[in-house]
């Protein structure tokens, strides 16, 4: 019988054997079956492994702003080291429409220190406060009484900054959010420029500071701020649209000059 038929006919008898029931190969030697091990092939083992767990998701603890910025800005210990801390603070998103950190202007050392409320788009373009048509009418008001930004004495200059350092989008007021969260920045400015005397300039600056509104009320009338006597005043954008109101603005010009000539 050639290998040809040798197939055929093993193929045949194996079909067969299927056909009887046969379900397994009985091998010529007897196999111990006891002496076995219990190993089995990697690939079998790694299947039978359980997945690994899932790494547990970590969410991170949500960071206090106004925290941070209190510890930030009571870190700060001049007034260029505040600068720095200010322009680098990424918790407000004023700060991701905004051109400039603007952070003040004038003498560090005049004895008046202004507050306004934000930047405008000059001041967001130029980098500095007041220099829009408000901040040119400021300019007029004080130098009424002879105060003026670019002046080298401290006597007679004014130091000039504002309640958030970036320009709200479109203008808008700063909201009570973003006036808290960036309050002690502006509480720690107050601190390290050591003004005499402080204007409030408009709601918003009221609002920052003191926590009240009501700018017609309040204007005129005296405050204390961190042992600083403390006046608000009508915000020279507001002069310009009540023209009638440059009276008060005048009486509080006199006020302020007053108490100045009174000071040691």
């Amino acid at each position: 019988m050639n290998a040809a038929l040798d197939w055929h006919l093993a193929k045949a008898l194996l079909e067969w054997q299927v056909e009887l029931g046969v379900t397994e190969a009985i091998s010529d030697a007897p196999i111990d079956r006891f002496a076995e091990t219990d190993e089995v092939p990697l690939p079998l083992a790694a299947a039978r492994q359980p997945a690994p767990a899932a790494a547990p998701v970590v969410t991170a603890p949500a960071i206090d702003a106004s925290a941070e910025a209190e510890r930030l800005a009571g870190a700060a210990s001049d007034l260029p080291a505040l600068a720095e801390a200010l322009a680098a603070f990424p918790h407000c998103d004023l700060r991701k429409g905004a051109r400039s950190c603007v952070f003040a202007d004038g003498n560090p050392a005049a004895r008046v220190m202004i507050i306004g409320e934000g930047p405008g788009r000059e001041e967001d373009q130029r980098g500095l406060p007041f220099v829009g048509q408000a901040g040119r009418l400021l300019d007029q008001m004080f130098a009424a009484i002879g105060l003026a930004r670019n002046a080298p004495s401290p006597e007679t200059a004014l130091y000039i900054t504002n309640t958030v350092p970036w320009r709200p989008l479109g203008n808008r007021e700063p909201t009570p959010e973003e006036l808290a969260m960036l309050r002690p920045f502006l509480m720690r400015h107050i601190e390290l420029a050591d003004p005499e005397l402080v204007v409030l300039m408009g709601n918003v600056a009221c609002h920052s500071v003191l926590g009240q509104r009501g700018i017609l009320k309040l204007r005129g009338q005296w405050q204390t701020v961190l042992g600083r006597p403390t006046l608000p005043m009508l915000h020279p954008a507001y002069l310009l649209r009540n023209a009638e109101a440059k009276r008060e603005a005048w009486a509080d010009l006199l006020s302020l000059q007053a108490r100045m000539r009174a000071l040691p």
